[in-house]
């Protein structure tokens, strides 16, 4: 089935707190793209933020953020006054996020709201704790000591916490008991705010997207607990670690720095940390999108301590073997591979062999510095894929259209017809609505024909990402109307 699809994760979202939630801003969003004949809401992961508040670098690969609770609806279940949050510094810039204030104001308030809860805890808070203990008990356990240590990474701890030795864990566990109930309870408050909008949104015809990191944070709980699936020395710090290498976008390549996994000890247990993963993001979400894909196939591993990702080489990873094992546990779900950047015939065989949809990414058909552009001109998309104008990774349609070499904006205006008169945005975005796809979704921001200022994120660099936000009224009735007669033109109305 032919589908449409926006790009627009939650912390975009207009609210008067901050940043986008969980809330009624979110519930209004969903009626917006059941308006506007849209059938996907595309998001970013939705795990807690941590250095750089980047959602792919998290404390967590299980949990939700904090940050995206809404505070409007813990006061209608009785577990805020409107006293306590309303008149907080939560930023004065209602287009952007503004992460240091959030992090100061948001969780006194939730601790507010958390020992209402804990005070009379709801019939269902015990039966979430326990289905969820496999990773709810070390998450509170890692962010209780954490808080405790002035939040330094756990590789800084004392060697007994560091070490997970048992005894020193079992008095901590006593020590901060009233810390690690907070943070079960906040996810208890996560959870419940998120399958109600989940809830919201399928019954209004909308599906959601959830983006799956391939990687962890080196300064996560799954580390901390689960060191043997990861590639460390004695020490405990990684001998090699994950990015990309230098190419026409980033000449000394991409530096993520996450530890990367033991796959020959994955393999052992027939992926089991991975099945438990896949499994438990499918159900959270309806069609699950993972992140860097090519990195099932080869990855680039860096040296630890580079100072860049020039150094690295290319190492094999698991292959097919990981999808079997997944599929022979959890039976066929819906997964879109993540295959953008320098890509191999091993790569695209092993997405085939998988039978998930993979992404094509129109404004990479027009940039001269990817090498692979014929690839993703509309007429060599297969049907089975996703086309997007631009990724969160991208800079917006107008943004590329003033920054990128003159040549490539040329080549994309004569190629695509693009028309001035109604916005350069529209004619790309049409040319992906017109494509074979059987899925395009396109950024909010695109179809607010928004500049470079409001772009998502820029790889390779840190600050300022992450941030954008749209403004109260962006989804329009106007707009809406004009996107459901591009669905209906272009056949991808819900049926």
């Amino acid at each position: 089935m032919r589908t449409g699809g926006i790009l627009m994760h939650l912390t975009s979202l207009p609210a008067r707190y901050g940043v986008g939630t969980m809330g009624g801003s979110a519930r209004r969003f969903v009626e917006f793209l059941q308006a506007a004949g849209q059938s996907l809401w595309q998001i970013l992961p939705i795990c807690p933020t941590g250095y750089g508040d980047s959602p792919y670098q998290s404390y967590s690969t299980f949990a939700g953020n904090p940050y995206l609770i809404d505070l409007d609806d813990l006061e209608q279940e009785g577990l805020l006054q409107p006293q306590e949050y309303r008149r907080l510094d939560w930023g004065n810039d209602p287009a952007a996020v503004d992460y240091g204030k959030l992090y100061r104001s948001r969780y006194p308030v939730l601790r507010q709201a958390c020992k209402r809860l804990l005070a009379v805890p709801p019939e269902d808070y015990q039966l979430f704790c326990t289905e969820q203990a496999f990773w709810l008990e070390d998450y509170a356990l890692f962010m209780a000591i954490k808080e405790a240590n002035g939040g330094q990474p756990w590789t800084q701890w004392e060697p007994a916490l560091r070490n997970r030795d048992p005894v020193v864990l079992e008095r901590v566990r006593r020590a901060l008991g009233n810390d690690i109930d907070f943070w079960k309870s906040v996810q208890f408050l996560f959870f419940h705010q998120w399958h109600a909008l989940k809830d919201y949104a399928n019954r209004h015809g909308v599906r959601i997207i959830g983006d799956l990191p391939i990687y962890v944070s080196a300064d996560s709980v799954d580390v901390w607990a689960q060191r043997e699936q990861f590639q460390l020395d004695d020490q405990l710090c990684p001998t090699e670690v994950a990015g990309c290498p230098p190419d026409g976008f980033a000449a000394d390549g991409q530096l993520w720095g996450n530890p990367l996994f033991d796959w020959d000890y994955m393999e052992q247990d027939g992926y089991g940390w991975w099945v438990n993963r896949i499994a438990y993001q499918c159900r959270i979400y309806d069609i699950l999108r993972i992140d860097h894909f090519r990195g099932f196939d080869s990855y680039y591993a860096i040296p630890y301590g580079q100072s860049t990702a020039a150094g690295g080489r290319w190492r094999p990873g698991p292959g097919m073997k990981l999808f079997q094992a997944v599929e022979q546990a959890l039976g066929k779900k819906e997964i879109i591979a993540e295959d953008l950047g320098f890509l191999t015939p091993s790569v695209h065989q092993l997405r085939n062999d998988a039978g998930f949809p993979g992404m094509k990414v129109l404004q990479f058909a027009f940039d001269s510095r990817d090498e692979e552009g014929v690839n993703y001109l509309p007429y060599n998309y297969p049907a089975n894929c996703v086309a997007y104008v631009g990724t969160h990774d991208n800079d917006t349609v107008q943004g590329w259209l003033r920054s990128a070499n003159p040549e490539d904006i040329a080549y994309a205006r004569e190629y695509l017809h693009l028309d001035p008169a109604e916005g350069e945005h529209w004619g790309m975005m049409r040319t992906i609505w017109a494509s074979t796809a059987q899925q395009a979704v396109v950024q909010m921001q695109d179809l607010l024909g928004l500049g470079s200022e409001s772009r998502m994120n820029t790889p390779s660099t840190s600050g300022g990402n992450w941030r954008w936000r749209a403004l109260p009224g962006f989804d329009s009735a106007e707009l809406a109307a004009k996107l459901h007669r591009q669905m209906e033109l272009y056949g991808r109305l819900p049926t």
